[in-house]
């Protein structure tokens, strides 16, 4: 009996290792896509400085910004040039 409740044990304890080990890369993988998004915020805001550039700032070109980083800027200032933004 005690062979059994110590097997169980261990078993509980390997789960529990394993649930926390995927717990930290998510975490992980959450942080580093905030990450993107502020820095992708942050050259939207800069591009939005240049006078006759308009890329309106929305959870939308945040995305493209983060995902995409530079280039998704590059990509919104040229679609801002041609005139996709009202």
């Amino acid at each position: 009996m005690t062979f059994e409740t110590i097997l169980i044990g261990i078993l509980i304890a390997i789960i529990i290792a394993i649930g926390i080990i995927i717990l930290v890369k998510a975490a992980g993988i959450i942080i580093k896509i905030l990450l993107h998004m502020i820095f992708g915020l942050i050259l939207l805001f800069i591009v939005d400085l240049i006078p006759f550039i308009h890329v309106p700032i929305n959870v939308l070109t945040v995305l493209v910004a983060g995902f995409g980083g530079f280039i998704g800027v590059v990509i919104l200032v040229i679609l801002g040039l041609f005139g996709f933004y009202g």
